[in-house]
């Protein structure tokens, strides 16, 4: 059985702190051991990454690029290698696992782009004879605490603009999937990064109390539950670090009734189901406008009763969860939903009793936003049905949340689609669109709970996150040089 190593101070280390098991999630079986780190061993590690940053940080941004650039490529030459290990400690399918890969790629690419994307801004002659200039410089050493969910892409999000920015990177991953994170890591050394510049520390709430509290650390940039993210934003600004906190999601998408119902279910289905509704931008809630929403809930029963389900190394739509808790969990909202009046369309608990933490897809209607399953994030295989009578009332149901991830909306007419547009409270929207997710150039830019901070992860804001402004502003003196030698 695999031990999972740390990183500290350039050396691979088995920590000695309390030790967790990482089983598959289609089996059940333990595939390695994680022993977290220390105090002691995670003292050491911050202080390794605040030695070697001051050197990375003078480093030639072009160069900083020229990592970045073989950075890429190994991961372009090991995305099925990467895959196959989302696979086995994630559960989810491995075209699931391929896409993880490829937009933590687009964002190591996006960061290549550093010798452009960190350039300042100057105006001469701001004032009689003095200009002024806008240079940024690297933040120092920075935290990365990255969700079982997205083993690579998260992590990648956070490496990539913080190494090509200049400052040492200390990754602190899920404790549940633990193995991708030490082979980025492989890789990145690989590539050059130098020893002490990235730092990989394992553990749970310990760890990152100690990271959020360490003087040496500067920034810290943070995916998880919205609970997660709001304490972790709330501690680290508490001491003084620059914190960037996504959190989680109650994602509606509307359906107007002149909506193309079939690509619209298929959209839906994916959005609701894709890796197992473990996504901060799964479609949770699906609220069919005016005529169309009996039908609605019709078809993607029937959809969804189309979908296989099983281990993620074969052909399926579904893997499964991340934990038997968390399946736990699942089905006591399934429970709970039923008994409080909303209406079950298609039962996914029939999966229960066999190997593995799998769930079926599951699809109520009828459900009211004082339901559970209306207001909480459920991170799992469950859709929610509803109804409204006009775009006017499906803005209102949806802006009441107090989330803001992403809203999507399902028309072929431009006029509702502009207004949705508008007037939806949500960071990302989607016209036609299951998944809103943004591209490695541009922010991942939640609202309301579903973010604390004020510079969102990836494109410029992430390299605005990652670097600190510095203002010079000059003036010279004319003088007589061969006067005053005289």
């Amino acid at each position: 059985m695999e031990t999972v190593p740390n990183l500290i101070g350039g050396e691979w280390r088995v920590a000695s702190g309390p030790v967790d098991e990482i089983p598959d999630p289609a089996t059940g079986e333990t595939i390695a051991e994680l022993p977290y780190a220390t105090s002691a061993e995670i003292e050491t590690a911050v202080t390794a990454a605040r030695a070697a940053q001051p050197q990375w940080g003078e480093t030639a941004v072009p160069d900083r690029a020229q990592v970045m650039f073989r950075f890429k490529q190994l991961l372009e030459e090991h995305v099925e290698e990467l895959a196959r290990i989302i696979t086995q400690e994630n559960g989810k399918t491995l075209a699931e696992a391929r896409g993880d890969v490829r937009r933590g790629i687009d964002a190591v690419e996006f960061s290549c782009g550093a010798p452009t994307l960190l350039m300042g801004q100057n105006l001469d002659q701001v004032a009689s004879g003095i200009d002024m200039e806008l240079s940024r410089f690297p933040v120092g050493v920075v935290v990365g605490i990255t969700p079982f969910n997205f083993p690579v892409m998260i992590p990648l999000w956070m490496m990539g603009p913080a190494l090509a920015s200049g400052n040492a990177f200390i990754l602190k991953p899920s404790q549940r999937t633990p193995l991708s994170a030490v082979r980025l890591v492989e890789l990145g050394r690989e590539a050059g990064l130098p020893e002490g510049v990235v730092q990989l520390v394992h553990g749970a709430k310990g760890t990152v109390d100690m990271l959020l509290a360490h003087p040496e650390v500067d920034a810290v940039s943070v995916v998880g539950s919205a609970p997660v993210a709001k304490y972790i934003y709330e501690k680290g600004a508490s001491h003084g670090k620059r914190v960037q906190g996504l959190g989680g999601a109650k994602n509606f998408i509307v359906v107007m009734d002149d909506a193309d119902i079939e690509p619209t279910v298929e959209a839906s289905l994916a959005s609701a189901f894709g890796m197992a509704g473990q996504r901060c931008l799964a479609g949770s809630v699906a609220v069919g406008v005016g005529s169309i929403a009996d039908v609605l809930s019709r078809e993607l029963a029937e959809a969804a009763e189309r979908l296989k389900v099983g281990p993620g190394t074969e052909e399926v739509d579904l893997g499964p969860v991340i934990r038997q808790e968390r399946r736990e969990e699942l089905v006591g909202y399934i429970d709970e939903g039923q008994k409080t009046g909303a209406t079950l369309v298609r039962d996914g608990r029939d999966l229960v009793d066999g190997p593995g933490f799998f769930l079926g897809p599951t699809i109520f209607d009828d459900v009211t936003p004082n339901s559970r399953l209306w207001r909480e994030e459920l991170f799992g295989p469950i859709l929610s049905c509803a109804r409204a009578a006009d775009l006017d009332e499906a803005l209102t149901l949806l802006n009441a949340s107090t989330y803001g991830n992403m809203a999507c909306i399902f028309t072929t007419s431009g006029e509702s689609a502009r207004r949705f547009r508008r007037h939806a409270q949500a960071g990302m929207i989607g016209v036609n669109i299951g998944v809103a997710a943004p591209m490695a150039f541009f922010p991942f830019s939640g609202w309301k709970g579903s973010f604390y901070g004020d510079l969102h992860a990836q494109g410029m804001d992430g390299f605005r996150f990652y670097t600190q402004v510095k203002m010079t502003t000059t003036r010279w003196f004319e003088h007589e040089v061969e006067g005053r030698l005289k």
